[in-house]
């Protein structure tokens, strides 16, 4: 017994099977009653589905297989992939991390030398200051001086004028 083709889409035989056997009664319209032969159509059909369907499977399972194999491969790579662009992603972090590090250090340079800068000014200005103050002390002292010398020299004014004013003689 062979195995007829496809059923039309409707479902209705509407000629002889594709493929006779020598011997095997061919159906027709008119041969059979609706009901008559529906169980072997069945089968046969059951039989027909699953040899297409093992066919269908032979010819595409490897195709089929084979490419799932490319798909779990294509995953692990951009997995793989995945991985090296954060670690990538994470050494320019770092980089700019490091640019920021570098104009810190650079800042940090920049205000010790003013640091440095306004130190030597204070001591320049502190010795300035200790230079003035012994300079106002020797002026304030000479000043001193001069108007003790001055006060001096007005007594001693004083009491020669008062030598050379005429003084009453004591009468005895």
């Amino acid at each position: 017994m062979s195995v007829p083709g496809p059923p039309p889409p409707d479902g209705d035989l509407t000629g002889p099977p594709v493929s006779l056997e020598a011997g095997e009664p061919s159906l027709g319209l008119g041969d059979t009653s609706p009901d008559e032969g529906l169980i072997e159509d069945l089968t046969v059909e059951d039989k027909a589905v699953e040899q297409l369907a093992e066919g269908l499977l032979s010819h595409y399972l490897p195709d089929l297989q084979r490419s799932k194999q490319a798909l779990q491969e294509l995953t692990q790579n951009q997995v793989v992939l995945l991985d090296t662009l954060e670690q990538e992603i994470s050494k320019f972090k770092e980089c700019h991390s490091m640019l920021d590090i570098n104009a810190l250090f650079t800042e940090a340079k920049h205000y010790h030398a003013k640091l440095v800068n306004i130190r030597k000014e204070m001591l320049m200005l502190h010795e300035k200051t200790s230079k003035l103050k012994k300079r106002a002390l020797k002026l304030q002292q000479k000043r001193q001086k001069e108007e003790l010398e001055r006060e001096q020299q007005r007594e001693k004014e004083f009491e020669r004028e008062k030598q050379l004013t005429a003084k009453p003689a004591k009468r005895t």
